[in-house]
């Protein structure tokens, strides 16, 4: 799975990046440590328009009556997606990819038996950012509409399988415009396709890894000193 990742660009510099042509109206601060029901930026295609929107992180489905599972929601798995009554809809309609610098694995020490997770950061080599594919809804809620997200992730490869057996779905350049496209007729192939250049990425060696501070583990420590290598 992906329940934390380092997101510390500016909105206009993730703009620039995706090529949006429309920023947020909220900057958000620079994050080291995103952990669930956060706000976050996710680029999507309204009306043939690329945009920068702001969404929180756990998707809560459209048809749903309260926001207690959102939580829960952070990961959708793409060998299910397309069929899960909770993530089907926003999969054939809105998809979204959502901008970060690197994320955050836990291996167990099998050396130590009850020994605490080892977290490791794991980003680009090329310093480029990723972009994680996702998914999207607006959900009308007692207090009004709220726009949440979740991340797609795939079997893990290469050496990041090392560590999770788990690894987020990465969206490549040249599919960008068709992946976010609402109207994209065959959302099952697309996403196949883009899981096999994924995983082909990865087995590259293109990801750099290396382990980080445990101070990650609490969703209350923030900075840059958190990538930073142990």
């Amino acid at each position: 799975m992906c329940g934390r990742y380092a997101a510390s660009r500016e909105a206009s510099e993730v703009g620039d990046w995706y090529r949006v042509e429309e920023l947020p109206s909220t900057e958000l601060a620079p994050r080291f440590n995103v952990a669930p029901t956060s706000e976050v930026y996710i680029v999507v295609d309204e009306d043939k328009t690329r945009r920068l929107t702001v969404a929180r992180w756990g998707l809560i489905p459209s048809w749903s009556s309260d926001a207690s599972r959102a939580s829960r929601m952070i990961n959708a798995r793409s060998e299910s997606v397309a069929t899960k009554p909770s993530f089907r809809a926003a999969f054939r309609r809105r998809r979204c990819v959502v901008p970060a610098d690197g994320y955050y694995e836990w291996r167990p020490a099998p050396e130590v038996a009850g020994s605490r997770k080892q977290p490791f950061y794991i980003y680009p080599r090329s310093g480029e950012p990723l972009a994680m594919a996702g998914l999207f809804e607006d959900w009308h809620g007692p207090h009004g509409e709220m726009r949440t997200c979740t991340i797609l992730t795939q079997e893990a490869v290469g050496p990041v399988a090392d560590i999770h057996d788990r690894m987020p779905v990465e969206v490549p350049e040249s599919w960008w415009e068709r992946w976010l496209d609402p109207h994209l007729e065959d959302a099952q192939g697309a996403l196949e396709d883009i899981c096999a250049q994924s995983r082909a990425g990865v087995e590259s060696g293109s990801r750099g890894f290396h382990p980080v501070s445990t101070r990650v583990n609490a969703p209350v420590n923030e900075g840059a000193d958190l990538i930073t290598p142990v």
